[in-house]
């Protein structure tokens, strides 16, 4: 057995048997003074935007929610890790954050990161609360202890083909995907959408993660005179696809799901170029949610000036958790909490959060933005 595939295999046993000495079931010191949620995710390499605007988002509406009291007089504390994007990284994380008896696993980022946890998450009743990822696997009905806040991979693969076909007329479609996990989920859902339309893809490239690795991507889809390139991965490489497409003189039309952050992105492509992103929560200044004016207001209190979905998230994470929680009278453990999210609905004008359905995901929309570019 290869030594990288013997350490993952080790860690992944002996976190499979913490795991279930630490589920709620088997754990009969429920009493805690403090709720505890372990968050692992990236906060440095090539993805660290992601994490940090996150966590950010999260840290401000729970340090405000402390100052007030908490939720039934206890504070949240967020116990946050940097596993930098890295699986293995998150499989030790994991690890860390089940020995201080966690009360749930919250906001962490990626599919390849979570996938690499799935053995304990299926073994355990440790809730795996509103990860930020799409991906198909976390939406099963088996997996009952995984709550998602965000729409699907699949919502917004569809938005953009919809987009696509029917709105530009475009045919000739190209997929780029990051060479793990999270490439592979989105090229099933592209795979599918574009069959029920009749289509196929016009070829397919692949990079390595938490790499720039992308020129030999960008060369293979250049000699198929594509119309349109779907990509499916981190911000800095989607920045350098575009910027290398740029200077070979390209006329395409990209595409990219919302785990890049649009904020990231924008401002380092050229103004000519064409770019839609898909996004699974409104443009904080354009949203009309009394949430989002909350979460300005809380955001400025704090210092921050510059706002973005990625924080807005983060932040309506922690409202849904909190909101959820209070609803466990007796003790926020980790069982009502599963229970809890089970039966939660929330409702405020075009906000409709309902975890009541086969997928476990509270959020079903999804928005389309462009680039200049791509808006003429």
């Amino acid at each position: 057995m290869p030594v990288v595939s013997l350490f993952l295999f080790l860690l992944l046993t002996s976190f499979s048997t913490l795991a279930n000495k630490n589920s709620p079931n088997n754990n009969t010191s429920t009493s805690t003074k403090v709720i505890k949620l372990g968050m692992s995710n990236a906060l440095s390499g090539p993805s660290s935007n992601l994490g940090k605007d996150l966590k950010t988002g999260a840290s401000i509406y729970f340090n405000n929610l402390n100052k007030h009291g908490g939720i039934h007089g206890k504070p949240v504390e967020l116990i946050s890790l940097d596993d930098g994007y890295e699986p293995e990284k998150t499989v030790i994380n994991t690890k860390k954050l089940l020995e201080q008896q966690v009360q749930a696993l919250f906001g962490y980022v990626g599919t390849p990161t979570s996938y690499a946890i799935m053995p304990t998450l299926k073994k355990s009743k440790i809730p795996y609360l509103m990860p930020f990822t799409g991906a198909d696997f976390l939406r099963n009905a088996t997996t009952k202890n995984i709550f998602n806040l965000r729409a699907s991979y699949y919502q917004e693969v569809k938005a953009q083909i919809e987009y696509l076909i029917n709105i530009k007329g475009l045919k000739k479609i190209a997929l780029v995907i990051q060479a793990d996990e999270f490439g592979l989920t989105a090229q099933r859902s592209v795979n599918k959408i574009l069959k029920e339309n009749q289509l196929s893809l016009t070829s397919t490239a692949r990079y390595r993660r938490n790499t720039d690795d992308i020129k030999s991507a960008l060369t293979k889809i250049s000699y198929q005179q594509v119309d349109a390139v779907i990509f499916v991965g981190t911000y800095q490489p989607l920045i350098n696809l575009i910027n290398l497409a740029d200077q070979q003189k390209l006329d395409v039309l990209f595409t990219s799901l919302s785990f890049i952050g649009s904020h990231n992105v924008l401002n380092q492509i050229p103004k000519s170029s064409k770019l839609i992103l898909s996004e699974v929560v409104p443009a904080p200044k354009e949203c009309l949610w009394k949430l989002c004016q909350d979460f300005i207001a809380d955001m400025r209190s704090a210092g921050y000036e510059k706002l973005n979905r990625t924080q807005l998230e983060g932040y309506l994470n922690a409202f849904v958790f909190s909101d959820v929680a209070k609803n466990c009278k007796e003790e926020i453990s980790s069982s009502c909490i599963l229970q809890e999210f089970k039966e939660y609905k929330y409702q405020e004008s075009d906000l409709n959060i309902d975890f009541d359905n086969a997928n476990r995901q509270g959020l079903q929309h999804v928005y389309l933005s462009f680039s200049e570019g791509a808006s003429k």
